[in-house]
């Protein structure tokens, strides 16, 4: 039996890098897919592939913009209109934003609060009770940038206290919300995805151990573990997938 079979999982910035490998990965393991993202384009070419692979599975699209509590609250409407009842969340919405600490702006600020933090809060917020009543778990993808052991350079004045504090707040809910529900967090390391686009990691890789950037199937698979039955006493854990990269 597909560990993830008969699971509904809706997947915040599911239409590229870690959420589109995370929808393509839950569907192979059984699992009916919500999809959530701003591009509409790439949310339907998502479905289209996971529906062409998975017949036996239901996959849809629905467009929001994560940064709006308001829109949020409608886009709970609307999944629920559709007839999915959601037994998994995961927080993957994210943005890599670079700033050094004389660079950081009011607007910047809120840009990736909002999105790297807010998003995760309020898609909690409407979501948890379901969850919980269903007997399902969340896992919130943060980066080992957040990460007190792994201190990022001069340039992570934003996106570093950003996934900090998803850690925390993840670590919050699992111990408050216990035992109806399991909390969980993963950190991945630099990886070739979309979000790291132009940027040089040519200095990174030596002080990687696993000697390679990590694969958005890296993560995908440690994610599926992580909302599966096999986890079911693990609660409240920050899973690093890093190639040992923040020892």
């Amino acid at each position: 039996m597909q560990r993830l079979q008969g699971k509904t999982i809706l997947i915040t910035g599911a239409t590229s890098g870690l959420g589109e490998a995370m929808a393509h990965c839950f569907a192979e393991e059984g699992a009916s897919i919500v999809a959530v993202g701003r591009n509409h384009a790439r949310g339907e070419t998502l479905i289209d592939a996971l529906t062409a692979r998975h017949s036996a599975i239901r996959a849809q699209f629905f467009p929001c913009d994560l940064t709006d509590a308001h829109a949020i609250g409608d886009l709970r409407k609307a999944i629920t209109a559709s007839g999915f009842a959601i037994d998994v969340l995961v927080n993957n919405a994210g943005i890599f934003k670079t700033y050094r600490l004389e660079e950081v702006t009011p607007e910047a600020y809120d840009l990736v609060f909002r999105t790297n933090v807010g998003s995760a809060i309020f898609m909690t917020q409407a979501f948890i009770d379901e969850v919980c009543q269903r007997g399902g778990n969340i896992l919130n993808i943060a980066s080992i940038g957040g990460l007190q052991s792994y201190i990022a350079g001069r340039s992570q004045y934003l996106y570093a206290p950003s996934k900090a504090a998803l850690i925390e707040f993840s670590q919050l809910c699992a111990k408050n919300y216990a035992p109806d529900i399991r909390v969980n967090c993963l950190c991945p390391g630099p990886n070739d995805t979309p979000i790291y686009e132009n940027k040089d990691f040519s200095r990174i890789l030596p002080s990687i151990p696993m000697g390679r950037m990590g694969k958005p199937t890296d993560v995908a698979r440690a994610a599926s573990f992580l909302i599966s039955d096999d986890a079911s006493y693990i609660t409240g854990a920050v899973l690093t997938v890093d190639g040992g990269s923040s020892i």
